[in-house]
């Protein structure tokens, strides 16, 4: 039988915590928000996930949030089905893995996220575009260090 780590050695090297900073964008380049964040990637052992991710959220005027995303894994992909989101992550090189997906209470929107990370394993760049309707309007850029 397969393995998550076996088959997606690239999503496998983003397991630990990150700190970076969120900065959202329209389609002219204004900033619509910015907040750092703090990322944990899991691969529980013995558990009904094989992926595991919290992300916490903090702005500037003290607003917390954290959410956790649980995934399954099938087919050298990443499946999440959560009260949130629905979607799926695979990998495209030896770089770069691609997370596609959706918000349940939104379904006429959409995002497809790029994660890249660097030889060295210590910095992530990800991309995120979203659509509604099909047609972009913002994105989400997003720089991040691998916490020592």
């Amino acid at each position: 039988m397969s393995t998550i780590k076996e088959e997606m050695p690239v999503l496998v090297r983003h397991e630990g915590d990150w700190i970076g900073t969120y900065t959202l964008i329209n389609t002219e380049g204004k900033i619509l928000d910015k907040h750092e964040s703090h990322l944990t990637c899991q691969f529980p052992q013995n558990d009904v996930y094989s992926y595991y991710q919290i992300n916490r959220y903090k702005w500037s005027d003290g607003k917390q949030e954290e959410h956790q995303f649980p995934g399954t894994y099938r087919d050298k992909t990443l499946w999440f089905d959560t009260e949130r989101i629905l979607g799926k992550a695979w990998e495209v090189d030896d770089a770069t893995v691609i997370l596609y997906f959706s918000y349940k209470m939104m379904p006429e929107m959409h995002l497809y996220e790029m994660i890249n990370i660097s030889p060295c394993n210590r910095y992530r760049s990800r991309t995120w575009h979203w659509f509604k309707n099909h047609q972009i309007y913002q994105r989400t850029l997003i720089q991040e260090e691998r916490m020592r």
